[in-house]
């Protein structure tokens, strides 16, 4: 069985940067495409071709609001904002 983990290092190595995955593009991926999954296994050999062309198909904008959160949430000294110092 591969995990998720697994299917991204051997896509990420096997793509040119443009297709390059990342976890919450993954995430996202299998949130649209629940049929693919029966179980916990991402199957290089039966999710990659339609990770790449649900991955193509995406604008640049939608890619941008998959992006995880920026580390604006944390600050230089390392806390939270609005948590105590």
């Amino acid at each position: 069985m591969t995990k998720k983990q697994q299917f991204l290092l051997e896509h990420n190595k096997l793509s040119p940067l443009n297709l390059q995955a990342t976890t919450s593009l993954l995430s996202r991926f299998r949130i649209e495409k629940t049929s693919l999954f029966k179980d916990d296994n991402w199957s290089i050999d039966k999710l990659r071709r339609p990770f790449i062309l649900w991955l193509i198909s995406l604008t640049a904008e939608e890619k941008e609001n998959i992006k995880p959160p920026k580390a604006s949430l944390v600050q230089k000294s390392g806390k939270k904002k609005n948590e105590p110092r």
